[in-house]
């Protein structure tokens, strides 16, 4: 993905209010050798961007008067109740070197699993979004979760996840429970009246 972003000289409250209400959003590039890099972005396209699940977890390709730099996007605050961005971070990326970043877990096949077919149970999202580590160009846009063979009152876990090739989950020496399945109290107990 493709952003492109301007020099920024001033910085402060000031500057950046005057930037915002031009219709930009300051921003800063960090990491790397460099120093860090004052930007501004086109606010109205960076909001709609942020609305795109790939802006979030891919590398961008960011360019700064006709030079272009891989970064990942880190961090980014919105306005209270506008839709305005109001800053954005973005980390330099080194091909060469791995990265620690969240990606996205997308949920599928659980209206055919066991638990919910058989057994109307509910299943519960425990994470959204797991940290793994990997070199940029194997960055993943979402880890698929498979959940067609979930029986009722079992969990997924890390360990079962089949992560694509070159990447690793960071689970600080625990099986994180991904996924849950329980079975409501009241399908329960209208089970046990019909036995």
């Amino acid at each position: 993905m493709k952003v492109v972003a301007f020099n920024r000289t001033q910085q402060g409250t000031g500057a950046s209010r005057r930037l915002r209400n031009a219709g930009q959003t300051p921003g800063i590039i960090y990491g790397g050798a460099e120093a860090p890099q004052l930007i501004a972005l086109d606010g109205n396209a960076l909001f709609h961007a942020l609305k795109k699940e790939a802006f979030h977890g891919s590398i961008l390709d960011l360019e700064i008067e006709g030079k272009t730099q891989q970064v990942l996007l880190r961090d980014f605050q919105m306005h209270a109740y506008k839709q305005l961005v109001l800053h954005a971070d973005f980390q330099r990326v080194d091909a060469s070197k791995p990265i620690h970043t969240k990606v996205t877990l997308h949920f599928v096949n659980a209206e055919i699993s066991p638990a919910v077919k058989l057994n109307s149970a509910v299943i519960s999202h425990v994470v959204n979004e797991l940290e793994v580590a990997c070199l940029p160009g194997k960055l993943p846009e979402f880890i698929e979760v498979d959940l067609s063979k979930l029986e009722a009152g079992q969990s997924v876990h890390v360990s079962d996840l089949t992560l694509p090739e070159g990447v690793t989950a960071v689970a600080h020496g625990q099986d994180l429970t991904i996924a849950t399945s329980t079975i409501p109290r009241g399908a329960a107990s209208a089970e046990a009246a019909a036995e």
